[in-house]
């Protein structure tokens, strides 16, 4: 029997409390799902959720009594958090669905640890550890794990037809988890009920889509969500300009041990125009930060690999960092992939493009030296006119790389002034 017993995550001090707590007295918890799962194939075990046989009342009174801090997140569901020494556990009561419509169902509590299994979606989300450590699979998880398949529990159709939203969850796990080709009947279900993503919020696809390309490499669920016509309906953006670039930048990214950014990846498959990506982010319900950042991206210029660095650092400036650094990374590995091909002009252009996004990287924005104050003590009416002379004097500054510090600047603010005068 597998167990994850002598597992460190397992024997921390704050999971052994709330399993003590949880356990006994007529009543069973045990951990389930991701920390199981994870725990499995050697991936790191983040959050721990449980289920248990008691009522939500009773998980609450245990909790109290045990020293522990108990939080009604969705009660109505059955889900306490309890909080011991400041770590979260989400614990939820045994559940069955009595009726199902999307996102919410009806439910009723209940102690069938088979039938709890069997409303989950997938089989690698659905193995439980008990108080022991003994991992219980009542579901096929386990050979699932083993060659990495990532499948519905029982019917696709039905597990879909319960919630769209597990079309783009079967692609994500196996973004994450799944090898080989996904499972062919998770497939075809997706194929025959893609419409069914449109029901949805956006903020549901958006959370989900974005989850799906932070993995590791989520380019062959990309390749599959755009054969079944799934990609085309949550990113339609994507239909004509293609998923070609991901490759290529995940393995820059793995070459330069750039951090795995959900919005680049986002950026390497939608057109950079700021038109489309601002109807995208607001169908998408973005974050303004979200938003912000792809318009920027959209808005920032071509830069080529022959690119200067004293004209890189102007660009830097009068169009932001990050937008621009988005562009250089999507060069890089745009080049870097023709010359895998055997593009030899390409070798010298990637060299290029490496020189500017570290340099990008390392820039930061310098302070102007001279403000509009300074203009008006200088003698200078307060109104339109001090605003076009820091224009000025800032384009001056920028064109001089940055160089021409407050005594030049001074003294070039004078000359104007004599000037007018």
């Amino acid at each position: 029997m597998k167990t994850v017993s002598d597992d460190p995550w397992f024997q921390e001090h704050r999971l052994q409390k709330v399993l003590d707590a949880l356990n006994g007295d007529g009543g069973e918890t045990r951990i389930v799902g991701g920390a199981v799962r994870n725990a499995l194939m050697g991936i790191p075990v983040g959050d721990i959720d449980m289920a248990t046989t008691l009522v939500p009342q009773d998980v609450t009174a245990r909790a109290k009594k045990a020293g522990m801090k108990p939080v009604p997140t969705g009660i109505e569901h059955g889900t306490v958090t309890v909080v011991c020494a400041g770590k979260p556990f989400e614990v939820t009561t045994l559940r069955a669905d009595v009726e199902t419509f999307g996102r919410h169902a009806t439910v009723r509590f209940g102690t069938d640890w088979a039938e709890d299994a069997e409303r989950r979606d997938l089989t690698i989300n659905a193995l439980y550890a008990d108080r022991d450590g003994r991992v219980i699979d009542l579901v096929g998880g386990l050979a699932d794990i083993e060659t990495r398949t990532v499948r519905f529990i029982g019917e696709a159709e039905t597990r879909i037809t319960e919630d769209y939203l597990r079309i783009l969850r079967f692609f994500r796990f196996f973004a994450f988890y799944g090898g080989g080709r996904p499972d062919a009947a998770g497939l075809k279900a997706s194929v025959r009920h893609r419409d069914g993503l449109k029901t949805l919020s956006a903020e549901r696809v958006w959370t989900e889509t974005k989850k799906l390309l932070a993995a590791d490499d989520p380019s062959r669920a990309l390749l599959w969500m755009r054969q079944t016509g799934v990609l085309t309906i949550t990113l339609p953006e994507t239909e004509k300009w293609g998923i070609d670039a991901i490759p290529g930048l995940i393995d820059a990214e793995t070459h330069f041990g750039w951090t795995p950014d959900p919005l680049l990846r986002l950026a390497a498959i939608v057109p950079p125009y700021d038109v489309r990506l601002k109807e995208m982010a607001g169908r998408l319900k973005f974050s303004n930060a979200e938003r912000d950042l792809m318009l920027s991206f959209a808005a920032a210029p071509v830069i080529t690999a022959s690119t200067l660095a004293a004209q890189l650092r102007r660009l830097l400036y009068t169009h932001g960092k990050q937008g621009l650094l988005m562009r250089l990374k999507l060069s890089l590995s745009g080049a870097r992939a023709r010359a895998a091909g055997g593009d030899a002009e390409a070798i010298a252009e990637a060299a290029g493009y490496v020189r500017l996004v570290e340099l990008a990287e390392s820039w930061e924005k310098p302070e102007m030296p001279v403000s509009g104050g300074d203009i008006v003590k200088a003698g200078v009416p307060a109104g339109p006119e001090v605003g076009q002379i820091l224009a000025s004097l800032e384009r001056q500054w920028v064109e001089s790389d940055f160089e021409l510090d407050r005594a030049a600047l001074a003294a070039r603010l004078d000359a104007l002034m004599k000037g007018q005068g």
